[in-house]
């Protein structure tokens, strides 16, 4: 099983569990897709786009349960990122991590599953 990761408010993930599904953030929405990262990839994408932020979760997600509408695309410095072309099914989550902030901004970024 391979793992891609969400960064997400944990309210905003709340909400994805209340109505049974997460349809992605504003940015998502308004590129539409959903933005993931690899493993390798959410340091980075937590310094670029969530420095500073408290009471963030950490989505794992099992990529192939998301079919043919994940689809790994060139981004940042030319890596692959995986965007979801569609809602995220709960059932495909196999983790929820909490993303602690430090203080000096950054995040304690856990050991992760490729």
């Amino acid at each position: 099983m391979r793992t891609i990761y969400k960064i997400c408010p944990a309210s905003a993930w709340r909400e994805a569990e209340r109505q049974g599904v997460y349809r992605g953030s504003a940015d998502d929405v308004r590129d539409g897709f959903i933005h993931f990262s690899a493993a390798a990839q959410v340091a980075e994408t937590a310094r670029k786009h969530f420095f500073g932020q408290t009471g963030l979760f950490l989505i794992a997600v099992d990529a192939g349960a998301l079919g043919d509408a994940l689809r790994w695309e060139p981004s940042r410095g030319g890596d692959l990122f995986p965007h979801l072309y569609g809602e995220l099914d709960l059932g495909a989550v196999t983790a929820i991590l909490d993303l602690r902030a430090q203080s000096d901004g950054g995040h304690d970024i856990p050991e992760l599953a490729p």
